[in-house]
């Protein structure tokens, strides 16, 4: 697998029928001309860096996403069905995608290539895609929202909750300036970067006209990515409305929303030339707010962002009614959520579930993302999917932590501004009529209920990781995914549908693909592994290992290219309800649904700002695997509902790769 489609195995997380997403993210932190402090005191106070090439400069040249041929959609269909059926159900499902493909698919296939081709500005998925996301009614939170976290400042007392609020608020608004002054360096992953990642390349590239920039980039093998999600990540709300949400972005206005024990507060972190204000009053400003005794209210209006977005629909429709427009506007169009909770973190776990889901009292999970400080300074990031992916939010995420660990906006000497908070500082009230406090009472219920039934847990297998088997010609991450494979066999005794994404950020307004783990091969291998490891030489087994490596970075490579099946499919789908046509029956077919009920939902997330990142399962007898192989161990963090056992999970995951590190280093794997 070439280390492009490394870098694209990047997103997030997905509705409910299409898990999330996961991010392998490679680009060093710290690429980019001009950053920091070399760019001028000035620059170093309100920008992140000063790019030579303009942010978006590549993003007209872009390549289109390609629509696959659907003779290939139905061949990787039914290579991923293979393990998952018995010769009969096989059979069936191959006579379905025979008659799809002469038919009626043949004929939804050519029109989604004529309307690809009047739409050459956008993707084939976009559209669909959005109306996937904003048409589901489930709750966000759990079904959607996943969370990455940050690794403590290598500075000890800069993890102060205040000191590390401030200079992560300050870093984030200095992406948001260096993003909008096109000076943020364009995301473009290098494969030669002797040749593309430098200076003179950047001077020359600059010249050439957008239109053929990417052509220019690509003669020097390298890549430039889609940045066209850049944007919602500040300012921005989903907004719940009957039927389908509406993503809402205002990028005039300069205020941060701050939650603080379910207290609402904004005061301006921009003033009224655009221009940051200085980091010691944001310091003031966030000392005064965390000095607030105020006791959390009675009926705190953040429950409702957790709850069915209908009822939730209905209950801003209320608030608005009662007089709370411009309090909701003040939330909707902050430029972001910072979270400052009460508590320490006492372990991975509790990090786990205080950043994936909290109490619901002191998170607005709408936001496009909210910005969560403990009272011991662990921050992460908690993200609504609909937007976007996990290439723009894992971006945001390094530079954020690079820039507030490397220039920091106040030390833990540093004194706040002498101004006067309690002006500057608003509070929002809201007028809860007894319909909302009956509202928030019944969402506060359910999501208590819901959270208890959630577990978390996670593991480090530290006997090696990427370094020793890239040494073994394996790739890491079909090691990892083998894993999972061999751990369910063993927990459960079957094979099932599983699903990783991948990022198609390589292309214009690409989204995400689905690569398949499951195949014939890591089947054939698991079972050697589980049930007939006396039967096999330590040759064979290594044989077996090579081929599941081998044929992962094949549907790796595809799914980068836009060639994977899952995508085409579903914007057949979508054509065939838009053309009013009957659902087609290869949809039908239980082998479908079965595919699509992705029991192994896997992301995987490696970065140097990264402690632990993790989502909820997609399905509720399903697992939510995330999981990190960095240089010399391997990472899981898994949850998972009552219906599945995670403890025991990950004693098999365990079990799993300590056999193929057996069988690697020659040793005698034990039964």
């Amino acid at each position: 697998m070439g280390p492009l489609v490394a870098r694209l195995r990047l997103g997030a997380r997905a509705p409910p029928l299409w898990p999330r997403d996961g991010g392998c993210g490679r680009r060093r932190l710290g690429a980019g001309a001009g950053a920091g402090a070399g760019a001028g005191a000035e620059a170093g106070r309100q920008y992140l860096q000063r790019s030579v090439v303009p942010t978006l400069h590549f993003q007209p040249s872009l390549p289109r996403l390609p629509i696959p041929k659907l003779e290939d959609t139905m061949k990787r269909y039914l290579s991923a069905q293979r393990p998952l059926l018995d010769d009969g159900q096989f059979r069936r499902t191959e006579q379905l995608c025979r008659t799809f493909e002469s038919g009626l698919g043949k004929e939804l296939h050519a029109q989604l290539i004529a309307q690809d081709k009047q739409n050459k500005h956008t993707s084939y998925i976009s559209g669909p895609w959005f109306d996937m996301y904003l048409s589901a009614r489930d709750s966000i939170v759990l079904n959607f929202n996943p969370f990455m976290s940050f690794n403590p400042d290598p500075k000890p007392d800069y993890n102060d909750q205040l000191i590390r609020a401030t200079n992560l608020t300050v870093s984030a608004v200095r992406f948001l300036k260096t993003l909008r002054a096109g000076l943020l360096e364009p995301e473009v992953f290098h494969l030669n970067p002797a040749k593309s990642d430098t200076d003179t390349f950047r001077r020359i590239i600059r010249l050439v006209p957008s239109s053929l920039s990417w052509y220019g980039a690509y003669l020097v093998n390298a890549y430039p990515l889609d940045m066209s999600q850049y944007f919602r990540l500040f300012n921005s709300t989903r907004l719940p409305k009957p039927g389908r949400d509406e993503l809402f972005t205002d990028e005039k206005e300069k205020h941060l929303l701050v939650l603080r024990n379910g207290n609402f507060y904004v005061f301006d972190v921009l003033d009224r030339d655009g221009n940051i204000v200085e980091a010691a009053e944001v310091h003031a400003h966030l000392k005064y707010i965390l000095s607030d005794s105020s006791p959390a209210p009675e009926f705190p209006l953040t429950y409702l962002t957790t709850e069915n977005r209908d009822t939730w629909a209905g209950l801003r429709q209320e608030l608005l009614n009662s007089g709370n427009g411009e309090a909701l506007g003040k939330v909707d169009s902050a430029v972001f959520c910072l979270c400052l909770d009460g508590f320490p973190i006492t372990d991975l776990v509790h990090l786990s579930h205080t950043m994936l889901h909290g109490d619901g009292v002191n998170r607005w999970f709408d936001k496009s993302f909210n910005l969560i400080v403990a009272k011991d300074g662990n921050a992460a990031v908690n993200f609504e999917h609909s937007w976007g992916d996990g290439v723009a939010v894992l971006r945001f995420f390094n530079e954020v932590f690079k820039d507030s660990t490397q220039s920091p906006a106040v030390a833990p000497q540093a004194r706040p501004a002498p101004v006067d908070s309690s002006r500057a500082v608003q509070k929002l009230h809201f007028r809860l009529n007894d319909a909302l406090k009956a509202g928030i009472a019944k969402a506060k219920a359910q999501f208590d209920a819901t959270m208890q039934t959630l577990k978390i847990d996670s593991i480090q297998f530290q006997r090696g990781g990427k370094e020793f088997l890239k040494k073994h010609k394996l790739s890491p991450d079909a090691v990892a995914q083998l894993s999972f494979q061999m751990a369910f066999l063993r927990q459960y005794g079957q094979t099932v549908a599983t699903y990783e994404s991948c990022s198609t950020a390589a292309f214009k307004h690409g989204r995400t693909e689905t690569v398949r783990p499951a195949s014939v091969f890591t089947k054939q291998c698991s079972e050697a592994f589980v049930r007939e490891l006396s039967r096999n030489s330590p040759e064979q087994l290594k044989e077996m290992l090579a081929q599941c490596s081998k044929y992962h970075n094949q549907l790796t490579k595809e799914a980068a290219m836009g060639q994977g099946f899952d995508r085409h499919l579903f914007a057949l789908r979508y054509l065939a309800a838009a053309k009013g046509h009957k659902l087609p029956e290869l949809y039908q077919d239980p082998a479908y649904g079965q595919i699509n009920h992705n029991i192994l939902s896997t992301s995987t997330l490696t970065s140097p700002a990264v402690n632990i990142g993790g989502f909820a399962p997609v399905v509720p007898d399903g697992f939510g695997v995330g999981y990190g192989v960095h240089d010399d161990w391997i990472g899981c963090n898994v949850s998972s509902y009552p219906a599945r056992d995670v403890r025991e999970f990950l004693r098999c995951v365990n079990k799993a790769l300590g056999d193929i590190f057996d069988v690697l280093e020659g040793k005698p794997v034990r039964s």
